[in-house]
């Protein structure tokens, strides 16, 4: 597929008036979630037009045809083009909402693989029960964010685990730090740590490190950062240093 049909299938699902998440494109059948709220939220009428994507790259028009009621396939079945190099971000959740915040917005980016650390200085902690709440909770936003801004491939939830961990499973992993390196050409991954900074033990696994801008980010901003960065360099919006 080529960008001009890519953008071209972005503007038909940004023209319509909802996107959902089925299990079969060819039997596009509705959640008791998602039958609730395209009538009762959005309140759609009989003969509006639905997007069904199955999460992996597959979309298809419909027709929203009523409530309790399959959606009416109006198209072919259409297929994105997986990116060959898929972006990472890595990221320490703090306390609050911040981390969904920041989680929502990595999906709205486009951003393939987040990744859930578990840094030295991390305040909060999602390797128990409540962590896997925690988890559960993001799957659901993914969904729900991905349909907003009509992407039709579901990242992958990645972790919890260490920095060290990160490094040994994504070779290019580059730190987000304060004072760091301009981007290069090839920057695929970044990590980003909690609010007290990286440890001396994490900065001594010696990975390479990248500025996200002049001033001091808040950790949730630095993540959204780093998405906006690793999306944008991927799609050449941003002139970077080539890699020596």
């Amino acid at each position: 597929m080529t960008t001009s049909q890519q953008q071209s299938g972005l503007l038909i699902r940004a023209a319509a008036k909802a996107q959902v998440f089925v299990g079969d494109l060819n039997q596009p059948t509705l959640t008791s979630d998602d039958d609730h709220h395209l009538t009762r939220v959005l309140r759609l009428r009989a003969g509006e037009s639905v997007i069904a994507a199955d999460g992996s790259g597959k979309w298809r028009p419909c027709t929203y045809v009523g409530l309790g009621t399959p959606l009416e396939p109006i198209g072919n079945i259409v297929e994105e083009a997986i990116p060959e190099h898929p972006t990472v971000v890595a990221f320490a959740p703090v306390k609050g909402d911040r981390p969904e915040w920041a989680f929502s917005k990595l999906v709205e980016l486009g951003v393939d693989i987040i990744v859930l650390l578990m840094c030295d200085r991390s305040v909060v902690k999602w390797g128990d029960e409540r962590g896997e709440r925690h988890r559960l909770r993001l799957d659901k936003l993914a969904v729900s964010a991905a349909g907003q801004c009509r992407r039709v491939t579901l990242p992958a939830l990645v972790g919890p685990m260490t920095l060290s961990e990160a490094k040994a499973a994504y070779s290019n992993l580059t730190l987000g730090q304060i004072g760091g390196d301009q981007p290069t050409s090839n920057l695929g991954a970044i990590a980003i740590g909690p609010e007290g900074g990286w440890s001396d033990a994490e900065l001594a696994l010696g990975l390479p490190t990248v500025s996200l801008g002049s001033t001091v980010l808040r950790a949730e901003t630095a993540t959204v950062a780093a998405g906006q960065l690793l999306t944008q360099l991927r799609s050449g919006d941003v002139v970077a240093n080539h890699a020596s």
